[in-house]
């Protein structure tokens, strides 16, 4: 458990838990103990911040102009900003603790008082009301540092009625604008509501007008953002001035922030909640500004503060922030570690909102100095064993917090679509079920590849590697854009050949991007890459915001065995599309013809893992462990492919050739491995000539074993029926030779096979 950092201000004494104090809610103060403590060691630059330009610069189809220019803001396009289907909290898919509504007269607060170690001004953090030589500080006055007034008494008291309709219950917190009050709308079935200050002014005018500016907020209604449902002035007698309040729904439950600080303390300062839950509050936020965004406003302040969770609904709370996106003039309110960091100088925007999610999701899941150190980044994935477990989730926040706003997701439906994919991996591989999804931007895979070995099942390698050329054939590819002029033509060019394909859209009136998309694909398709990568090319010029283009690219470069560039290109798509499994598989594919099969393995594990219609992953993977030496669970692996699927006897004729050999396995298969194979194909129901050859490479198998002394000391099992000794095997084989000698089609073959079982039979004396 690592050390406790306290807070060094001035009579406070509380715990900084995650670069605020939990006592007076601040920052470390600048050089003490407690920010030094806090701050770790200055980390490497982020793998994937200082690769980009590499990437991009390895991609040809893209010119030194676009390389400098783009970003990832490709999916700004129709495909990726479809609404995601929403259902209850976690998309249905995470089982979150309910958090009972909390009864709002326990939450009123017996003595509404700033304790003075928690008195600080408003305007410059200094120290102010508090006591000297046992004389209590004073509640309201001027700061000695920086002149500004401060007041920490509540203007409001128990049963003061606000605007002739709110009865004031009583205070229930203090905030950043002065005390929140309880209280009863006598005027609508005494129901409870709460009372926050929006402006403390003696100008009447000028109160009414910021009144007005904010009436908007009364249309918003959303089930995740709180209600409000009135603005009201009440001229205060105690101070002579009149104040301006929001009238909204009482949320009774508990802030996210709260959640985390219970689990700190109990935990220790970097323990999180669990990723899932995370991640559900995330979608559920994002529903929310999405609302938002779609009335043109925008949110200024998310963060874990301002998201409660009352049984089993989360809101959004305080809209004091809110304004327009169009408000060039109004105040913009925000928070040190959350906020964008271009908001400074143009203001807040949906991008911005998007970062603030990005750091809320970060500052959940894992402990580190966002207010500070990673004030505007985020940790390496090596100092964050939670990062390094889950790449997609990480690139995910590195998206989403992008320095340029321009490569941020372009919208909160976008990030939500992304999140939900990412939920669904991070889900499968806690427990191991799959989490399938249909996607919304790609289509399935074209075509399984790595399945020849189960239709050639004689003298096949199941390790093999398909070339770059099947591969990119069966990948999967971007969605139809259906609002591109040319989407009708290319509806009417389903099922024709590529060469059609080319002949039509080359004679088409208007090249759209949709068009010149699918005339790259239709000229890979009939073995001409070179005139691809040109037409792509053009395209990178005319749209260098689309990260269709580097998937195209990356299709490319597979079929011209330039590796790198495929690499770089679907690395990118990842990085842009972090949920999609398409770019996922893609770089496994990749990194399977490069060499690398750590990489490679681990890429097939996360899209097999989630979603089982996949099944070129579930081929990949087997044909890697196979390669790396782990027979047994290259077996597993294929063994997994449902009975459902169209590929399920494939993948068992495969899992029979992987249990008892390849030339890139060693050592030699084991008793079990080999009864394994023998059983597994007794299951099937294959046809005779395709049986009889499966059965053929088993017994070869089994024979080869027992005459290297690998079957020595096995007990108790046949193999396809037949005794584990070398005469056993060898009349079984005889059989099978002379059974596919009767059902060969020609006489050579005839011919052929019975020599095979002559040659195989044991050797005897007559």
């Amino acid at each position: 458990m690592n050390a406790v950092v306290r807070c060094a201000r001035e009579g406070c004494g509380g715990t900084v838990l995650d670069g605020f104090c939990d006592e007076c809610g601040l920052a470390p103060v600048p050089g003490s103990a407690a920010a030094v403590a806090a701050a770790p060691a200055a980390p490497e630059p982020s793998v994937r911040t200082a690769s980009h330009a590499a990437n991009t610069a390895s991609m040809p189809w893209r010119s030194e102009a676009t390389r400098d220019s783009r970003g990832t803001r490709g999916s700004r396009r129709r495909g990726t900003t479809a609404r995601s289907r929403r259902g209850q909290l976690g998309i249905g898919l995470v089982d979150i603790p309910a958090v009972p509504y909390r009864d709002p007269a326990t939450a009123v607060l017996e003595n509404p008082e700033v304790a003075e170690n928690k008195r600080f001004c408003s305007k410059c953090g200094a120290a102010v009301g508090r006591g000297r030589d046992g004389a209590k500080g004073r509640t309201e006055g001027f700061c000695p540092q920086c002149g500004a007034h401060f007041s920490f008494t509540p203007k409001l008291a128990r049963g003061d009625v606000v605007a002739g309709q709110y009865e004031v219950l009583g205070c229930l917190a203090h905030g950043g604008l002065g005390w929140i009050y309880l209280a009863r709308d006598r005027n609508v079935s005494d129901r409870w509501v709460v009372l926050k200050g929006l402006l403390d002014t003696g100008d009447a005018d000028a109160l009414a007008a910021a009144m007005a500016e904010r009436r908007f907020l009364a249309e918003v209604e959303h089930p995740n953002v709180v209600r409000i449902y009135n603005f009201v002035q009440h001229f205060n007698e105690r101070s002579s001035s009149a104040v301006g309040y929001i009238v909204m729904e009482y949320v009774g439950g508990q802030s996210l922030r709260d959640m985390l600080r219970e689990r700190r303390k109990a935990e220790g300062p970097s323990a999180a909640l669990p990723l899932p839950q995370v991640i559900a509050y995330g979608l559920e936020g994002l529903r929310a500004l999405g609302y938002l965004h779609g009335l043109g406003l925008v949110f200024c302040d998310f963060k874990p503060d301002n998201m409660i969770q009352t049984e089993e609904q989360v809101k959004l709370i305080d809209l004091g922030a809110v304004r327009r996106a169009d408000d060039d003039e109004g105040s913009v309110w925000g928070t040190i570690g959350y906020q964008a960091p271009e908001v400074a100088v143009e203001g807040p925007s949906v991008a911005s909102d998007i970062h603030t999610v990005g750091r809320s999701l970060a500052v959940l899941s894992f402990g580190f100095d966002f207010t500070r150190k990673y004030v505007d980044r985020l940790p390496d994935a090596a100092e964050v064993p939670l990062l390094a477990e889950q790449p997609s989730y990480y690139r995910l926040l590195l998206r989403a917090t992008d320095p340029d706003p321009d490569r941020r997701f372009s919208s909160a439906e976008e990030m939500s679509t992304q999140l939900a994919g990412v939920l669904r991996e991070v889900l499968a591989g806690e427990d191991g079920r799959p989490r399938p999804a249909a996607s919304t931007i790609f289509t399935p895979e074209r075509r399984t590849f790595g399945a020849g070995a189960a239709r050639r099942p004689t003298g096949v390698d199941p390790g093999a590697t398909p070339s770059g050329r099947e591969i990119a054939a069966a990948l999967p590819v971007p969605q139809l854009d259906t609002s591109d002029p040319a989407a009708g033509l290319l509806a009417t060019l389903v099922g024709s050949t590529a060469a059609d394909v080319v002949k039509a859209l080359h004679a088409a009136p208007e090249r759209t991007v949709e068009l010149r998309l699918r005339l790259v694909l239709a000229h890979l398709e009939i073995g001409d890459p070179q005139v691809a990568r040109r037409l792509l090319g053009e395209l990178a010029r005319d749209e260098p915001d689309d990260w269709r283009v580097d998937h195209y690219g990356g299709l490319v470069a597979l079929t011209d065995g330039q590796l790198g560039q495929a690499y770089a290109a679907f690395d990118l798509v990842y990085a842009t599309l972090p949920g999609e499994a398409a770019p996922k598989l893609a770089l496994a594919a990749t990194a399977e013809l490069a060499g690398d099969l750590p990489l490679a393995a681990r890429m097939y594990r996360l899209v097999w893992r989630t979603d089982h219609s996949y099944v070129s992953a579930a081929f990949g993977l087997a044909r890697v462990l196979l390669r790396q030496g782990d027979r047994a669970a290259a077996v597993a692996v294929l063994g997994s492919v449902p009975a459902t699927s169209s590929q399920h006897t494939a993948a068992q004729v495969l899992a029979v050739l992987t249990g008892v050999g390849s030339a890139h396995q060693r050592p030699e298969p084991t008793p079990d491995d080999l009864f394994g194979a023998g059983r597994r194909l007794a299951a099937l129901d294959l046809d005779a000539t395709r049986g009889n050859l499966l059965a053929v490479e088993v017994l070869i198998a089994g024979l080869a074993s027992v005459q290297s002394g690998g079957t020595r000391g096995a007990t108790g099992g046949t193999l396809l029926g037949s005794a584990l000794t070398e005469d056993g095997l060898r009349l079984a084989l005889e059989q099978r030779y002379r059974t596919l000698a009767r059902l060969a089609d020609t006489v050579e073959d005839r011919i052929a096979l019975v020599d095979r079982a002559n040659a195989i039979r044991p050797q005897t004396l007559v």
